[in-house]
């Protein structure tokens, strides 16, 4: 178990940092399979992937909130998980096809292993954590059944299947992980780590965030300079600096401090880092994605998935940001409300113009979204 002891307890722990690193891969398999399959199925496919990758990971998370990572065997547990990670992501590109199989035992084994270790390791130091971690279990081994079932009938009732499996997994913590004869949680008595968690889960969207400059550069790479381009670029690099901006200025730090003065900090966590962060996850896959479409064919008419992905990444990343920056202070977000009423005005100029033009639409967008923020948050403090 962490010690919990001031100022120390907070930090995010070197083994932390190298289970992330699989992670990269994970992203990158998911924006090529959104990319490579883009289409009314292949989105449904590569958000049940995306919300798949997210759960396994937040579910670490939590459990290194109580977990030393610096012990040996919480050390081992986050390495058994690396290598179980690395065969799910390897599996993504064909996750509806040959390696279903692959995946769902991936994610079942990652799942209910660490849970049943999380039971193992808490249960001589706190025994209610245990129990929660019991009752997740139960969860988890129920839609264990489902991803492995529809792994092996495959065909078109695979992707049902496992939006069953998913939808387990993500109203168990919503019921409290009730399960018969062990009752349910009571998220009041978390004892949460609000920094850790809080700088966990930036560390997450800062690898979303380098996928998007990963997929600008190796694009540009195979590409000859032009003046075009090296605006593209600007635009493109401009794009991801600018979310940086949106989330990290104002919302990371107040999330952080607002579950450790909140009288219910379990219950708070789980609102912003296991849900709200969802959006913002897959909102900066899209944009990774739409610059993938616009920089290999920035001429042209714009197609349906091109401008889908200019203008509904930045969307989806805005609603994300919301929903993270409502749950930690009373004001609204007007800014964001008006980048995405924006963005949806701009949603017809796809008829009109190219796609490097769109692409520049959406850029400047964001940074109106981010000055406003910025100029807004600075006059009232």
């Amino acid at each position: 178990m962490r010690e919990r002891r001031e100022g120390e307890d907070d930090k995010v722990a070197f083994p932390e940092l190298f289970f992330d690193l699989v992670f990269v891969f994970s992203l990158i398999q998911l924006s090529h399979t959104l990319a490579g399959h883009y289409s009314l199925m292949g989105a449904l496919e590569a958000l049940l992937m995306i919300l798949a990758v997210w759960w396994v990971w937040i579910f670490t998370t939590w459990v290194t909130n109580w977990l030393d990572p610096d012990r040996m065997p919480v050390r081992a547990m986050l390495f058994a998980l690396m290598f179980g990670a690395l065969l799910l992501s390897t599996a993504i590109n064909d996750a509806f096809g040959d390696k279903a199989l692959l995946f769902a035992i991936s994610y079942v084994a990652m799942q209910v292993g660490r849970s049943l270790f999380t039971v193992y390791a808490m249960h001589g130091h706190s025994p209610d954590n245990a129990r929660d971690f019991l009752r997740i279990t139960c969860w988890l081994i129920l839609s264990g059944v489902f991803w492995i079932a529809g792994a092996l009938i495959g065909g078109e009732a695979q992707l049902f299947i496992w939006i069953a499996a998913l939808t387990i997994e993500y109203i168990s913590p919503a019921v409290g992980f009730r399960v018969p004869g062990l009752g349910r949680s009571e998220f009041d008595d978390w004892d949460v780590l609000g920094a850790h968690m809080a700088e966990r889960c930036a560390l997450f969207v800062l690898i979303c965030l380098g996928e998007t400059i990963l997929v600008t550069g190796r694009t540009l790479a195979e590409m000859e300079v032009t003046p075009l381009v090296f605006v593209l670029a600007i635009s493109s690099f401009g794009s991801t600096v600018t979310m940086w901006w949106i989330y990290f200025r104002f919302g990371q730090e107040r999330a952080a401090a607002q579950i450790e003065s909140d009288e219910s900090p379990g219950e708070v966590a789980r609102t912003i880092f296991t849900y709200a962060h969802i959006p913002v996850v897959a909102g900066i896959i899209l944009c990774a994605v739409a610059d993938e479409f616009v920089l290999a064919h920035p001429h042209g008419a714009i197609d349906l998935k091109t401008a889908s992905a200019i203008i509904g990444g930045p969307i989806v990343f805005l609603a994300g940001n919301i929903w993270i920056k409502s749950s930690v202070a009373p004001r609204l977000s007007v800014s964001h409300l008006a980048g995405i009423g924006l963005l949806v005005l701009a949603a017809p100029l796809a008829l009109v113009v190219e796609p490097h033009i769109l692409l520049i639409v959406s850029f400047v967008i964001l940074v109106i979204v981010a000055v406003w923020e910025y100029l807004t948050l600075k006059s009232v403090r």
